[in-house]
């Protein structure tokens, strides 16, 4: 096999190198996160003023001063602990962060689910449950995390290489255009009226999700969401199905 035939040139080694170019370190200069026992009750009244996306004389010269403010446009008259979890999430995608990040990042989870579930738009709360593959402190939390961040991961790939078909996400495919065509890896194809994999794929993540009380209310909560999404790839084979179905039943 020969470079030109890899999807990537330079297959692992050029991967490696791209994925942990992207995973330097902040360069905090005098700064730090907030400490382990910080007050996360105040954290949760205080909310994010204007300011904190403004650059101010006396703010250090650093990467990590300038994409904390980028940070902040997004939190703006939000919690400052909502703030908090994102500016966690950024450090802990990083190959090093300070010491008490994923610590702190999994207290707040434990003591501040309910809060963070309610401030936090989708993106956010999906960025938190994908860092819980890397930081979790159980293997559930790990597993869980991890197969989340597969799927959603995937998800976005799917659908975003699909929205150049011009149909919009929540209209499915009709059954008269299919390519009969090799599947890749040798796949054998999936049974529209049979086929369990749809629901295959998220129950067991979903079920190991709840044998861990930290990560089960992030987990429910958005695979609650994506079973309640509109549009989808889920959501279109289902349309599909009924739609089989009732031709089915017209014979």
């Amino acid at each position: 096999m020969t470079d030109n035939t890899l999807t990537y040139p330079g297959g692992f080694a050029y991967m490696m190198e791209r994925y942990d170019g992207r995973r330097d370190p902040f360069d905090f200069g005098p700064e730090d996160l907030p400490p382990l026992d910080v007050n996360l009750a105040a954290l949760r009244r205080a909310i994010v003023p204007v300011r904190a996306a403004e650059k101010g004389p006396a703010d250090p010269n650093t990467n990590w001063a300038r994409k904390r403010r980028q940070i902040a446009e997004e939190f703006i008259d939000m919690s400052e602990l909502a703030f908090l979890n994102a500016q966690l999430i950024s450090n802990l995608r990083k190959r090093s962060f300070p010491q008490q990040t994923p610590a702190l990042f999994l207290r707040i989870w434990t003591e501040e689910s309910a809060h963070l579930l309610q401030e936090l738009n989708l993106r956010w709360l999906v960025s938190s449950v994908q860092t819980f593959a890397d930081h979790g402190a159980s293997p559930a939390q790990r597993e869980a995390g991890q197969g989340l961040r597969m799927l959603f991961g995937m998800m976005k790939l799917y659908e975003f290489e699909r929205s150049f078909s011009g149909l919009p996400p929540a209209k499915e495919f009709g059954f008269g255009k299919r390519a009969r065509a090799r599947l890749p890896l040798d796949m054998e194809p999936f049974s529209l009226m049979h086929g369990g994999l749809d629901i295959n794929v998220i129950t067991p993540v979903w079920e190991l999700s709840q044998t861990d009380p930290v990560i089960a209310p992030l987990a429910e909560h958005l695979l609650q969401e994506l079973i309640s999404e509109d549009g989808g790839v889920f959501r279109r084979l289902a349309q599909m199905r009924a739609k089989k179905e009732r031709q089915q039943a017209r014979k």
